[in-house]
C-alpha cells in the first residue's frame, strides 16, 4: 500500500502518539478484523509477536484481555476497557489498569473513515496521562516502531481476506489447566477419547510424538465410513506450541483425499498453540495451504464455515473429555 498518508507512527505534543495510515479495504472489514479475536491474532502487535486472547467483549465496558508473546520468549499480559464503539467508525478505550497486566496505562481513540470509495483511512491517537509516561513506553517498549509495524502487519492481514492465501483460525476457551489439555493433545491413549468432528470416533491411532514423528489414525463417521488420516509433526513446544502437516491417508500411511470432497487440500500446515490464564487455557488453531493446486485453494477458501463446524465438534468432545478427566 503506497499513500502519502502512510507516514510511520509520530509522536504528538508531548503526550500523544499517533499514525495514520490507508488500507485498501472497506472499513466495515478494518472494524471487523480490528474487533474479532479470530482476526486480531493474526496482525495485532509488532514483527515477531503472537497474541492469545481470553476475553472480548466489544462494547462500553467490555474488556479485552490479552497476552503479547514476544519473539525473545517473554510473554505481555495486556488488558483493555472499552469506552466507546460505534461501529464500523470509531473506538475508544484505556489500556492498562490492573496489577498483574503490563504497567502502562493510556487512552486510544481509532477513527475509521471512508477514503476514496472502498479504501479506510485509519487514524490511531494514544494520549498518555504525562510526558514521562509517554516517554517510558517508548524507550521501555519500543511503543513508536511497534505501532508501525503492527499497522504494516494489519495492511498484510487485509490484502489476504477473502483469498485462499488467508489462514482458517479458530480460537476455544476450555475450562482445564494447561498441563492437562497438554497431555489430551500428545498422550495417545488420551487423544484418541476426544478428537474428530462430532460424531465421528477415533478406532486406530499410532502416535510417535516427537519432531519428525507421525500420528496415523482412523476415524469411523456417522455412516460407518472410516477416514484415514495423518500427521507429521515439525515442531514441538512442550506446553506451548504444536505444528505438524495435516493429511488426509491411507490405511498404508500414504497421502489419501477427503472422501467427500476430492479437491480438499492434500496437506495442510497446522500450528496450534496453548495458553493458560486463571487455571483457563486458550487453545488456537490456524490452517494454511501447503502447495495447493488452484482447486484445491478454492475448495479451501468455499469451506471455511465447514472447517468451524468440524473444528467446533471436536472442541465439543475435548470439553466432554477434560470434564471427566479432572
Amino acid at each position: 500500500m503506497s499513500s502519502n498518508l502512510n507516514q510511520p507512527a509520530t509522536l504528538v505534543g508531548d503526550r500523544e502518539i499517533a499514525a495514520t495510515r490507508v488500507f485498501d479495504a472497506p472499513r466495515e472489514l478494518v472494524f471487523k478484523v480490528w474487533t474479532d479475536p479470530n482476526h486480531i491474532g493474526q496482525w495485532w502487535g509488532p514483527k515477531g509477536f503472537v497474541t492469545t486472547t481470553f476475553a472480548m467483549d466489544v462494547k462500553p465496558g467490555g474488556v479485552w484481555r490479552f497476552v503479547m508473546h514476544g519473539p525473545d520468549g517473554r510473554d505481555y499480559e495486556n488488558k483493555i476497557t472499552y469506552v466507546e464503539v460505534v461501529e464500523p467508525e470509531k473506538l475508544v478505550y484505556k489500556h492498562g489498569g490492573d496489577k498483574e497486566v503490563e504497567p502502562v496505562n493510556f487512552q486510544v481513540t481509532t477513527t475509521f473513515e471512508r477514503f476514496e470509495g472502498t479504501k479506510t483511512k485509519l487514524t490511531m491517537r494514544m494520549v498518555f496521562p504525562s510526558a514521562a509516561a509517554r516517554d517510558h513506553v517508548v524507550k521501555t517498549y519500543g511503543a513508536v516502531e511497534g505501532l508501525t509495524q503492527t499497522l504494516q502487519r494489519l495492511d498484510e492481514k487485509l490484502a489476504k481476506a477473502g483469498t485462499a492465501d488467508e489462514e482458517f483460525v479458530i480460537t476455544r476457551v476450555v475450562d482445564a489447566p494447561r498441563d492437562l489439555v497438554w497431555k489430551a493433545w500428545t498422550e495417545r491413549d488420551r487423544f484418541v477419547q476426544w478428537f474428530g468432528p462430532k460424531g465421528f470416533t477415533m478406532t486406530t491411532a499410532n502416535m510417535n510424538f516427537r519432531p519428525g514423528g507421525i500420528l496415523h489414525y482412523a476415524m469411523k463417521g456417522p455412516d460407518g465410513k472410516l477416514m484415514w488420516g495423518k500427521f507429521t509433526y515439525r515442531e514441538i513446544i512442550p506446553q506451548q506450541r504444536i505444528v505438524w502437516i495435516n493429511a488426509f491417508s491411507d490405511e498404508k500411511g500414504g497421502l489419501g483425499r477427503h472422501p467427500y470432497m476430492p479437491d480438499w487440500p492434500q496437506q495442510m500446515l497446522t500450528t496450534t498453540t496453548f495458553a493458560e490464564h486463571h487455571g483457563k487455557t486458550t487453545i488456537t488453531v490456524r490452517w494454511s495451504l501447503i502447495d495447493a493446486t488452484d482447486a484445491e485453494r478454492k475448495v479451501f477458501n468455499e469451506n471455511r464455515q465447514g472447517m468451524t463446524v468440524g473444528w467446533t465438534g471436536t472442541f465439543e468432545q475435548l470439553d466432554e473429555y477434560l470434564a471427566k478427566a479432572r
